[in-house]
């Protein structure tokens, strides 16, 4: 059957979700098992070397008071925007990345005080980390399952065992996408029911179905459908000329008010 496919499907990345969250230390594991941290890691460890090798050069003294002042002054501004970005941010995965946004500006600002051509190198560093790697997205599910686009349909069609699927389509290749990537699974987890499933197609893999359902692969991704059976009733972003200029960023909030998830809730505890 194409729903225990689907189910089965899911399951790999549930485990894996779970293995990492079970893990002492899952910042640790995450830092030297993904590339993308870990190249991070390194990067900025390596100033430390680099801020060695610069000080025990310098004969004079200058050096040291001028980096030491403006290390203070980064490490100052990036305090400020830690605490103004993890009050603000609502998913763990667009917090990671605009933290690490800040961390690179900051050190690129400090090392102009040390050589102009370090700071070229970590530039050029960082771009090379930006091309090879990838920041992961949340790798939980909730009660939302990976489906494929013949699933869906099957689903939808042919064995309409929920009135309603919230569907997220996504691609892997897309920091939009991933950043918003534990929005869906962790509103499965407060609203699914057997009157609403949530579902994910990862437009990645399947391409052809994006015209299918009208989505652009090349912006307004992520894109979020609900459907009653298999009519189409709601969908964020709407395909409008606003929505083509401005895009609000996916929050659990907007899509709760945007699919009246609240409502759908209430009318399927009081039946």
């Amino acid at each position: 059957m194409e729903v225990a496919t689907a189910t089965e499907a899911s399951a790999p990345a549930a485990s894996g979700g779970a293995a990492r969250q079970n893990h002492p230390f899952p910042w640790l594991n995450a830092a030297i098992s993904e590339p993308y941290y870990f190249l991070h890691l390194l990067a900025f460890f390596s100033y430390f070397a680099a801020r060695s090798a610069a000080l025990s050069a310098d004969d004079g003294g200058e050096l040291h008071d001028r980096l030491l002042r403006r290390e203070i002054q980064a490490v100052l501004v990036f305090l400020v925007l830690f605490v103004v970005k993890i009050v603000k941010e609502e998913t763990w995965e667009t917090f990671l990345a605009d933290s690490l946004l800040y961390a690179k500006g900051l050190l690129l600002a400090v090392t102009l005080i040390i050589d102009y051509w370090l700071t070229l190198g970590y530039f050029l560093g960082f771009v090379v980390i930006y091309a090879v790697a990838q920041q992961p997205p949340y790798d939980g599910l909730g009660h939302s399952s990976h489906l494929t686009p013949l699933q869906l349909e099957s689903l939808l069609t042919e064995e309409p065992t929920s009135r309603f699927w919230l569907v997220e389509f996504r691609t892997s290749f897309s920091a939009t996408c991933i950043q918003a990537s534990s929005v869906l699974p962790e509103l499965s987890n407060i609203y699914s029911n057997k009157n609403i499933s949530f579902g994910i197609i990862d437009l990645g893999h399947f391409p052809n179905a994006a015209a299918k359902f009208g989505i652009s692969m090349w912006d307004h991704l992520p894109t979020y459908i609900l459907f009653d059976k298999a009519t189409e009733v709601a969908r964020f972003p709407e395909v409008t000329s606003e929505s083509k200029v401005f895009v609000p960023k996916v929050t659990k909030k907007l899509l709760c008010q945007h699919f009246d998830l609240d409502r759908r809730l209430i009318e399927y505890l009081s039946t």
